[in-house]
């Protein structure tokens, strides 16, 4: 019994890991689009305002 216990800790920790990583992919991902929205929309409000 104490073994199996050892072994669900352990999946559960790969487990974990794993959405860990996909999080911080898709936070990284994420800011890079949202980064890229922002810089667009800052230079439309540039080019609407005339500032060079």
């Amino acid at each position: 019994m104490a073994e199996e216990q050892g072994a669900t800790a352990t999946e559960y920790s790969i487990l974990v890991g794993v959405f860990a990583m996909v999080i911080v992919a898709g936070v990284g991902l994420f800011g890079t689009a949202l980064n890229g929205y922002f810089g667009a929309l800052a230079n439309g409000v540039k080019t609407a305002l005339g500032l060079p």
